[in-house]
């Protein structure tokens, strides 16, 4: 048997501080999200990588990935979403195995609408109450920490781009 790596009082300290801070975040996000929008982050995540890509269209299985979502979980928001008029979903031209969603004007605009909260929401809940030196520190631990377990050092970035809001650049 191996010898256990356990934690030492900084460890640990790290650690518990990781864990309450990402719940934190994160949950104060959503419940804004949910509350002045109607919907949760996963359906956000979703709408931004669509007005990201090229024709507000990626491959279901590429847009799973990119949003670190099981392709199960995501067909099933996808559905919700097309119900919702916010995305569609067709059979791609190059392979028929393969399905596309594409964001739709009114998802679009749906993302615009919820873009401005979202950003001060993440700003509230993460930003405000750092220096611009911690923020460039946790990014530089952040990044290093994605790259050290995917091994890729490339992993899906998105964000509220601009005064435009998200994917304002690339979607026409």
């Amino acid at each position: 048997m191996e010898h256990t790596r356990w934690l030492d009082d900084e460890e640990q300290r790290t650690w518990r501080a990781f864990l309450a801070t990402q719940r934190l975040v994160l949950e104060h996000v959503e419940r804004r999200l949910q509350s002045n929008a109607g919907m949760p982050q996963a359906y956000y995540e979703i709408l931004v990588r669509l007005s990201e890509a090229p024709g507000r269209t990626l491959r279901m299985s590429v847009l799973a990935e990119s949003s670190w979502s099981s392709r199960s979980r995501l067909s099933h928001a996808v559905a919700r979403m097309e119900e919702a008029g916010w995305v569609v979903r067709r059979s791609c031209p190059t392979d028929r195995r393969g399905q596309l969603a594409e964001l739709t004007d009114e998802g679009f605009e749906v993302l615009r609408t919820a873009a401005p909260d979202h950003v001060e929401s993440v700003r509230e809940a993460l930003f405000d109450g750092l220096t611009p030196a911690q923020q460039a520190g946790l990014r530089e631990a952040c990044e290093t920490v994605v790259e050290h377990l995917s091994g890729a050092g490339q992993w899906p970035v998105t964000g509220d781009a601009g005064p435009d809001g998200p994917g304002a650049a690339r979607a026409s």
